[in-house]
């Protein structure tokens, strides 16, 4: 095969881009290989060898062996082909939400899951910027600066988690976030990157549902010293938080303490520019920048 039929052979299976490779210790490694099961069914049952069912479908036979062999996640437009190819009727379309997800952790799915359900989210961020007002660029840069230092593959993995879970603006739960001054100011990803960040907090600070703070540095009153604060509340009326300070990042159930961290955030945010403020403050920062 000549340079440029490999080139456009590996193109077609995705193998220069990685975070799609399975994570053997994911709990969800189990859904990707059942799917590939069902996927060398269906293709036996059309007559289709692998590498014709490659064809058909515009990728390579060896992705195909993958997604079979449970060893790589397709993406969503390769279960749209594959169910048009096979005649599947769309079962195995069915699959791309459940596929989709396998490529995150356990932990953030469930994060997300919370978020999904949640009337209310109340954020205090005190060291970068939260995730979900996170762009892909910032996020990505938060990532290839971990230690011990993540794969390609894993910083991959985790900024699609990331970016997937900016679908709670679209439920419009009420949404508050208040955010240290420095998170706005800290040049991480440069000059560009800081900018975007700065148009993303003025665009969702724009909806309806979204308030966003920022509390100046040179607050000499501030209760939220003891570290980032997140509280979701639920329409049955139960709650959950997290305390960086109080609980180490544990989740808290219980009602006691989730009193407690009711007030310190209402505190925290009583203490903050109003949302009003906070927007004319990133405004003349994105001026600057």
């Amino acid at each position: 095969m000549s340079v440029d039929g490999e080139r456009a052979e590996h193109a077609a299976e995705g193998a220069d881009e990685p975070g799609w490779e399975v994570d053997p210790e994911n709990d969800s490694a189990a859904v990707v290989a059942a799917l590939g099961h069902q996927l060398r069914l269906w293709r036996e049952a059309a007559g289709l060898r692998p590498a014709e069912f490659g064809a058909a479908i515009g990728y390579g036979e060896n992705l195909i062996y993958k997604v079979e062999g449970g060893k790589r996640i397709p993406r969503p437009e390769f279960l749209d082909k594959a169910d048009e190819a096979l005649g599947a009727g769309g079962k195995i379309a069915a699959m791309k939400k459940d596929i989709a997800e396998a490529r995150y952790p356990k932990k953030v799915r469930d994060l997300a899951k919370l978020e999904a359900q949640a009337v209310e989210i109340g954020v205090y961020g005190n060291h970068n910027v939260h995730g979900l007002l996170q762009t892909e660029e910032y996020a990505r840069r938060l990532f290839e600066m971990r230690q011990p230092a993540y794969s390609q593959d894993e910083v991959e993995r985790a900024v699609a988690a990331r970016m997937a879970r900016n679908a709670v603006f679209g439920r419009s739960p009420a949404l508050t976030f208040v955010q240290e001054e420095v998170t706005l100011r800290r040049p991480l990803g440069g000059r560009m990157v800081v900018r975007r960040q700065l148009e993303r907090r003025l665009e969702v600070g724009q909806l309806r549902h979204v308030a966003i703070q920022v509390m100046p540095t040179d607050r000499d009153d501030h209760a939220g010293m003891g570290g980032g604060i997140e509280v979701l509340k639920f329409g049955d009326g139960s709650a959950m938080g997290r305390d960086e300070g109080q609980s180490g990042g544990r989740p808290l159930c219980e009602p006691k303490q989730l009193r407690i961290l009711d007030l310190r955030y209402g505190m925290i945010r009583a203490q903050a520019l109003t949302p009003r403020e906070s927007l004319a403050f990133i405004e003349q920062m994105l001026g600057e920048t």
